[in-house]
């Protein structure tokens, strides 16, 4: 973003966000993480936009959409931490997902996150931001994967 830029486009997310908050989470969820995973009770059976309404709700503080008329993507920030960040898949590479990282990171600090290990387009594009892998790893519960820890470059900021 550039220096000077207003961030008009995002607000903290409400109530009446939480449906489409859902939605982005599950086409993101089967279109990125089904390939690897293949647990169609999962992805096809509990991830459903009731049960993640009803997650997100107490989280709604922390909650932050893209909206410009429509909510096209979402952060979830608890402390210094991203929790997450989505964007609708058909709206990827418009730079919903980078004005949402970036005001995440000037609003709160934001310096941490964890990512798929397998999920190297979003590794790619954390890393594009000054988010890069660390040691710290964490096994997904009854999988073979790994999460991985990313942490910001201190030395990020005085590059831009």
């Amino acid at each position: 973003m550039k220096s000077g830029e207003r961030m008009e486009h995002i607000r903290r997310a409400c109530e009446n966000d939480l449906a489409r908050i859902a939605e982005i989470r599950i086409f993101n969820y089967r279109l990125n993480f089904y390939p690897i995973f293949r647990n169609d009770e999962f992805y096809f059976g509990e991830l459903q936009v009731p049960s993640l309404m009803e997650e997100y709700q107490p989280e709604l503080g922390g909650i932050w959409v893209y909206d410009d008329g429509v909510v096209k993507g979402f952060i979830h920030v608890i402390g210094h931490e991203i929790r997450n960040l989505f964007v609708e898949p058909v709206l990827q590479g418009q730079g919903i997902g980078e004005k949402l990282l970036e005001f995440a990171v000037r609003e709160f600090g934001a310096d941490t996150l964890w990512a798929l290990e397998k999920n190297t387009r979003a590794i790619a594009f954390y890393a594009r931001h000054g988010f890069y892998p660390t040691q710290d790893r964490e096994p997904v519960d009854d999988t073979a994967e790994d999460l991985i820890r990313l942490a910001r470059s201190a030395d990020t900021e005085e590059e831009k």
